[in-house]
């Protein structure tokens, strides 16, 4: 062994050695102590009925734009994923661009809330929460950003509104083709899926089942995240970015069964909104009416929501002023996390400036 060789070598059994050493107190501490607190901006509750909330974020710039801004959450998941924790929160990144930011969140669904159909949330819950975003600013233009199955909410609303003064339209991650998402679909098979047992059954859709079918697309990355959060326990910054990741991804919502058996049937098993042949409530949905400027975001390795099942989204819409975006990430990422802060938050930010105004 050459001299310049072993010292080398020292260094890294000593490296290897404190790491081993700071993994085994790191251990200690993460299991005896809770994880960060997420959702933590400033914010005022204005509507909580039922499943629904509605909140509005104190300002972080002195300069608002005049059209203020909705979020709106997936119906699967809590809305924290947003603001998740300061230097790592799309919301407070928006607060301080300048921009007026509220939020549709949402709640379990109790027990009496089990017969909430789609057009609830498409023709009570959304339309509420922009008129008292409406009332709050004084403003009657207003943009709506929809993530996931928020997305497909906002676009039904938007579909069904289109003289509505709504500036301006964003979606992340949408499905509109739900037979390109396989991995739903095979679970979902109505040869073995018997929707109607499970709400007859169980009232609402449980949040288990709905987290194990989310598990189940990438069944090994639960062990795999574990192992890594095992090798990185000395890491602090990573231990708390799993943390975060983790608790969200855990945080999986029950969805009121009449909903859950609507969605199923009209969305995974007959794909009408693809087709062209969904209706709420007796009014047909035409995509193509919706004009507004109008921006999609796709995520290239996204597992939940497969870039086959949201790229046909662009073209249904109709509104000349829109684009298409695919970035790299998956359906969490994409929206959250260091490559949010490089990828998509900027894009959003420049989007949205010129369209604001």
């Amino acid at each position: 062994m050459s001299d310049a060789t072993a010292p080398d070598l020292f260094d890294q059994a000593r490296t290897a050695f404190d790491r081993a050493l700071q993994r085994n107190f790191k251990g200690l501490e993460y299991f005896s102590s809770s994880g960060p607190t997420l959702g933590a901006s400033p914010k005022d509750l204005l509507i909580q009925r039922g499943t629904m909330n509605l909140y509005h974020y104190r300002p972080m710039s002195d300069e608002v734009y005049r059209v203020p801004l909705l979020l709106v959450m997936a119906t699967t998941n809590r809305g924290y994923i947003f603001d998740m924790v300061p230097g790592q929160s799309l919301v407070e990144y928006l607060l301080k661009a300048g921009y007026d930011v509220f939020m549709l969140d949402w709640t379990p669904p109790r027990r009496d809330e089990k017969t909430l159909t789609l057009a609830d949330y498409v023709l009570d819950f959304i339309p509420t929460a922009i008129a008292r975003v409406q009332q709050e600013t004084g403003e009657e233009d207003f943009s709506l950003v929809g993530y996931c199955f928020g997305g497909v909410l906002s676009i039904l609303w938007a579909a069904l509104n289109s003289q509505a003064p709504m500036k301006n339209l964003v979606c992340f991650t949408t499905p509109v083709d739900f037979s390109k998402m396989e991995m739903f679909q095979a679970w979902a098979d109505k040869r073995f899926f018997d929707v109607d047992k499970l709400v007859d059954t169980f009232g609402n859709c449980p949040a288990d089942y709905l987290y194990t079918a989310f598990d189940m697309l990438r069944p090994g990355a639960r062990i795999a995240g574990n192992i890594r959060l095992l090798d990185n326990l000395w890491n602090d910054e990573f231990v708390k970015s799993f943390r975060m990741f983790d608790r969200w991804a855990s945080d999986t919502l029950p969805l009121a069964g009449e909903y859950f058996r609507e969605t199923t049937k009209k969305l995974m098993w007959d794909n009408q909104l693809h087709h062209g042949t969904m209706e709420v409530a007796g009014r047909p949905i035409d995509l193509s009416a919706i004009t507004a400027p109008f921006l999609h975001v796709t995520a290239e390795h996204d597992h939940i929501v497969p870039s086959a099942a949201s790229a046909p989204l662009i073209e249904k819409v109709g509104s000349t002023d829109k684009e298409q975006v695919t970035m790299k990430g998956g359906h969490v990422s994409l929206v959250a996390g260091g490559n949010a802060i490089k990828r998509l938050w900027p894009k959003l930010i420049d989007w949205l400036g010129e369209r604001s105004t």
